[in-house]
């Protein structure tokens, strides 16, 4: 591997593993390796580009997929459903800046994963298991489902004993 192609591997490394906005850890493996005078002012082809921001669709992956998932909502690192909806506009205005549609795979996983989490929700609740740990209004959820495309009738029949 050659010096560009490892300094490039450890900016994709940086960029997977950032924190909760991979957006500023892309622009600033973009500064450090193409621009700044203490950086190895490298030319990134396309090829690099493309690899740097699928690290950051990668991380906001796993950041959406960690809220929610039912097993995380007791945990430290569980951000809720209102988390999950601003890190979803989030990676939208990234797709947006960089002139890309959001892939139908990605939605589609979102999507799913949403309508399982609320059923879950919904049964436990239901059940007396588990207070509700919706932190979102009814409004922000049906927008949120809409844009990732989930129809009414996929989410549950009584969903607004969550929000109450």
């Amino acid at each position: 591997m050659t010096e560009p192609e490892s300094l490039l591997e450890e900016e994709l490394l940086i960029v997977r593993h950032s924190g909760e906005i991979p957006e500023i850890a892309f622009h600033s493996a973009l500064y450090y390796l193409c621009e700044d005078p203490a950086g190895p002012r490298l030319t990134l082809r396309q090829k690099d580009l493309f690899l740097l921001r699928q690290e950051v669709v990668a991380r906001y992956r796993k950041l959406l997929a960690r809220d929610l998932n039912p097993k995380n909502r007791d945990t430290r690192t569980y951000r809720g459903l209102k988390r999950c909806i601003f890190n979803w506009e989030r990676l939208g205005k990234f797709y947006a800046r960089q002139e890309l549609e959001i892939e139908p795979i990605l939605r589609l996983e979102i999507a799913e994963a949403l309508c399982c989490f609320l059923h879950q929700e919904a049964n436990e609740v239901r059940a007396g298991l588990r207070q509700s740990c919706l932190n979102c209004t009814k409004e922000e959820l049906d927008t949120f489902a809409r844009e990732i495309g989930v129809l009414p009738e996929r989410l549950p029949k009584d969903i607004r004993m969550l929000f109450s």
